[in-house]
């Protein structure tokens, strides 16, 4: 960074403020020079270089947006498709699909896409060390293309199974890119825009859902006749991504501590850094190098790690059990539940994405001025008050004609409250907590929790609405209440820290003595001087 720097952190709460290099005194945390009062800059562009900007818009756009267009692509479709179930049923079997069947058949097709991902991020750790990266992103789309020539074909073939295997394969390209590109985007980037670009996987999941939504409307593809076209189009964003990644570096960690590559290591880090002078990444680096990957049962084994597994898994839980899930694969069927007119229903729900977007870039601005910590436990917080009064404006909607669009207003809060914090922030944390040697095993833990919570809301949904009815948003009620609660008692702030020092916080919950963390993390690469964390 040229003519900007981190001055030093102070405990006043000022971390992340950038100060003009030479600035002297220093009084409630503001700088001053020569009398004046110097403001500080809160963002700066001059972090991110022009390879790092187009590596996060390829890597999102080929991975986790194709993520959030699968999770709402088949809502628009959903009458036409049972129909068109119903159909291939009854020519093989000559009697149509009785009313249960269908339902569970339906879940199935909509969840099933979540058991592809568990696959795809049980199989993305040794991937990734032995393709790298950039090459496991580039590989995955594979799946992408076939998974869309199944589902497209699967009407003119006249197979539901089709459909039902297209969905799986392009659960497992969803996996892989979503524990792949978290790593891949945590090694190109510099720590002070860790969280931001982080939340890139977030807004692409958003424009996404939003893309799936406007192509799903009836003018498009959104009727009998066009709804498979929706699947084809899967093919557009990885053959975008097929373009342009094999122009860009692989991580320089990657090649720097798996391929032994210092040359392609430095380039790597002055690309995507936009500097020349990289040897103190080199240094971090090679630190590294003769750390051994733990495995699974070995992180679990760690007491060192113990809160931060824990509070792992109970933020990937939250972020799919809090209801986000449900509200994207049934939005028609809960509007309709809210008597709004079945023409209005597409528009409406193409609202949903568009705060949905606007929400996620907010927080990605924000993430780095306000920290993690508060974005996701308010986000928790204002579910739960939104998804209390929708329980209500739901129950009572046929007292007053204005409860409906108060049933409207509450589920766009509720989608806001998500893509501000919960959101995107899960899969920044995971990647904060760990040591280098544990981050493969962690994303592994997370990644099933993760897929495990999807299924399971993505199954059981239509049988929680049936049985609940109009109360069965108080279960997501509780679980954020849940989420927010334990993260308020638990959850250190981690913004602009380093891994020593999110460490040291935790490690009086973990019942670990600071000496012996420092001890640990100079065991597994990371310096110390003078026993005291570099």
């Amino acid at each position: 960074m040229r003519g900007w720097g981190y001055r030093k952190v102070l405990q006043a709460g000022t971390e992340g403020f950038r100060w003009r290099e030479g600035d002297q005194g220093w009084g409630r945390g503001l700088g001053c020079r020569r009398g004046k009062l110097m403001i500080p800059k809160l963002f700066s562009f001059q972090d991110w270089s022009g390879k790092l900007i187009i590596a996060s818009l390829a890597g999102a756009f080929g991975s986790s947006f194709l993520y959030g267009y699968n999770l709402s692509v088949v809502n628009a479709p959903t009458v036409y498709i049972k129909r068109f179930y119903n159909e291939s049923w009854e020519r093989r079997y000559g009697h149509i699909i009785n009313g249960g069947t269908l339902t569970l058949l339906w879940s199935i097709t909509v969840s099933i896409f979540s058991i592809g991902g568990l696959v795809g991020a049980i199989i993305t750790t040794p991937i990734v060390k032995f393709l790298g990266r950039k090459h496991t992103l580039l590989i995955n789309n594979v799946f992408a293309v076939v998974a869309a020539l199944l589902m497209a074909l699967c009407q003119l073939a006249g197979s539901f199974e089709m459909l039902l295997l297209g969905r799986i394969v392009m659960g497992i390209h969803a996996g892989v890119s979503l524990s792949a590109l978290p790593i891949y985007l945590s090694e190109i980037s510099p720590k002070e825009i860790r969280g931001s670009l982080g939340q890139v996987t977030a807004i692409f999941i958003c424009i996404g859902v939003f893309t799936a939504q406007l192509l799903g409307l009836p003018e498009i593809f959104g009727n009998e006749f066009r709804w498979p076209c929706l699947f084809g189009v899967i093919v557009v964003p990885s053959l975008i991504q097929v373009v342009i990644l094999p122009f860009l570096p692989e991580s320089p960690h990657y090649l720097l501590l798996e391929k032994k590559d210092t040359s392609g290591a430095e380039k790597a880090f002055q690309a995507f850094l936009g500097k020349d002078d990289v040897s103190r990444e080199l240094e971090e680096s090679k630190a590294q190098e003769n750390i051994k990957l733990v495995s699974v049962l070995q992180l679990l084994r760690n007491r060192s790690v113990c809160w931060q597994i824990i509070t792992v898994i109970i933020t990937m839980a939250c972020y799919q059990l809090c209801g986000l899930n449900a509200i994207w694969y049934y939005t028609n069927s809960i509007f309709s539940e809210a008597g709004i007119s079945h023409k209005l229903i597409p528009y409406v729900t193409l609202s949903t994405s568009t705060v949905e977007i606007l929400s996620a870039v907010s927080s990605g601005l924000a993430v780095e001025r306000l920290g993690r910590r508060p974005l996701l436990i308010g986000g928790f917080g204002l579910m739960v008050l939104f998804f209390a009064i929708l329980t209500v404006s739901l129950t009572l909607q046929n007292h007053a004609y204005w409860l409906p669009y108060l049933s409207i207003f509450c589920i766009l809060a509720i989608i806001a409250s998500f893509c501000i914090g919960p959101g995107g922030i899960p899969f920044v944390l995971t990647g904060e907590f760990f040591q280098p040697s544990q981050k493969p095993a962690a994303f592994l833990i997370a990644g099933t929790v993760n897929w495990l919570s999807n299924f399971s809301v993505g199954l059981l949904f239509p049988f929680i609405q049936a049985g609940l009815q109009t109360f069965c948003f108080l279960v997501f009620a509780v679980v954020c209440l849940a989420g927010a609660t334990y993260l308020f008692f638990v959850l250190p702030e981690t913004k602009n820290k380093t891994i020593n020092e999110i460490s040291q916080a935790f490690a009086k919950r973990n019942k670990e003595p600071v000496e012996w963390i420092i001890r640990w993390m100079e065991g597994d690469g990371i310096r110390t001087r003078n026993g005291k964390l570099d």
